[in-house]
């Protein structure tokens, strides 16, 4: 009776899909044109795609952007030392995160058998066509990615589903719940193993009618230190010296002006100041750049190296683990000028002291346990940001203890990556007609 009621919901969403479907191939062209696509591989998000399908078992993860692709590689990396033989499937919807993963997966150790795809949009032609060509023996979804006709589509082929890592905000379940209960108690239904970040994520999936959802941690307080460049962080180390530097990592509209601000207010009082702002989306630096003209700041993505004095934009992709080493004092980014916030885990995974706005929503149970490791610094507003990287610059010893508790804070759940690959192989032994 459930499922029937959730019927209506799905064939309206299936069917406002299909009337999408022209509407989404003039919007994808417009990503494309606006680098949000990959030129040559846009028809992979209508599902099609030559590649040919490998021989043999096919696992197919799903991780939406950048954040969750990190926090599945080293279940990637647990997967293929568990399974030899196994193939997997790795899609994700930004360049951003492929960028990543075509830097990252040949490191894994699966060789040719870890492949990344572009999802297809949720258009019920379009996964269908994709799930033909593929035909994976199992799917993983990640955190939040539920895309009912996908998920249908899947289901109805009988594939074994497994939600890992599973977040879903008191909004997004107000909405939910409000405006498809049906629907979410139907797509839900269809995951054979549910695993939630936290007990309040679990509590609110459950109330949606998620089966049996289980909370065996955080898949990204179990991720590695983020990557580093050896040569051109040594480089650029002994290029500052003892010059007092901080950054503000992964920053949004608004907040650069408010890094800014804090450098003004601060350059007085520690000569040689390097204040270093990386924008959440990097193509926005000559944009920052010419924003803060009176600064004179330099960019990396122009070949730039830090200033004497001033701004650096760090305008370049993946390069984070290089920044948080180069710069301990770090200011997480969507947390003042943007709700949600970004990951804190990974300046915390390399000792960093770390402060953040109010709004951490998206990030809230790894938030909560920096703050009670005392590791991380709640601010509220432009002068908190810079009261407190003073603090950070005239106290280095603090500094130092902060990193170190943020550190040890984020070394929880080590072993969750291997106890979910052996879930997810268990998954794929499952017969597809239980």
């Amino acid at each position: 009776m459930r499922r029937l009621k959730g019927a209506l919901p799905a064939a309206l969403w299936a069917g406002a899909t299909n009337l999408a479907a022209p509407g989404l191939r003039l919007w994808l062209r417009r990503r494309l044109a606006r680098g949000k696509e990959r030129p040559g591989r846009l028809a992979e998000r209508r599902g099609v795609d030559p590649t040919p399908r490998p021989p043999g078992r096919l696992l197919w993860l799903h991780a939406a952007s950048v954040g969750e692709t990190v926090s599945v590689l080293p279940l990637i990396a647990a997967l293929g030392r568990q399974d030899p033989h196994l193939n997997l499937l790795v899609t994700t919807g930004t360049v951003t995160s492929a960028a990543l993963l075509q830097e990252r997966l040949p490191g894994l150790g699966l060789g040719q058998r870890a492949r990344h795809r572009f999802v297809p949009l949720d258009v019920p032609a379009w996964a269908a066509r994709f799930l033909t060509h593929w035909r994976p023996d199992a799917a993983a979804f990640v955190e939040s990615e539920l895309w009912p006709n996908l998920i249908a589509a899947a289901a109805a082929r009988n594939i074994p589903l497994a939600l890992l890592n599973a977040r879903l905000s008191a909004l997004s379940w107000r909405r939910w719940r409000l405006f498809a209960p049906g629907l979410a108690r139907r797509t839900l239904s269809a995951f054979r193993l549910i695993t939630a970040c936290s007990e309040a994520d679990a509590a609110r999936l459950s109330a949606l009618g998620a089966p049996a959802v289980e909370t065996p941690g955080d898949l990204k307080l179990a991720a590695p230190p983020l990557p580093v460049d050896l040569a051109e962080h040594a480089r650029l180390a002994a290029l500052l010296g003892t010059r007092p530097r901080w950054l503000a990592a992964s920053t949004h509209p608004g907040e650069e002006a408010l890094a800014a601000e804090a450098h003004r207010r601060l350059a007085p009082e520690f000569p040689g100041l390097l204040t270093i702002i990386a924008p959440r989306h990097p193509e926005r630096g000559a944009e920052i750049a010419s924003a803060l003209s009176d600064l004179a700041p330099r960019r990396r993505a122009a070949g730039e190296d830090p200033p004497e004095q001033g701004l650096w934009i760090a305008d370049t992709l993946g390069e984070l683990g290089f920044l948080y080493r180069l710069a301990p004092v770090v200011f997480i980014g969507k947390s003042l000028g943007g709700r949600g916030g970004q990951n804190p885990l990974e300046p915390a995974r390399l000792g960093a002291a770390i402060a953040a706005g109010p709004h951490m929503e998206n990030f809230a149970a790894a938030a909560a346990r920096l703050e009670e490791a005392g590791a991380i610094a709640r601010i509220a507003d432009g002068p908190a940001l810079a009261n407190w990287v003073r603090t950070m610059l005239h106290d280095p010893a603090a500094a130092r203890v902060m990193g170190a508790a943020a550190r040890a804070a984020a070394a929880a759940n080590a072993g969750l990556p291997e106890r979910l690959a052996t879930s997810l192989l268990a998954l794929l032994d499952q017969p597809k007609n239980p």
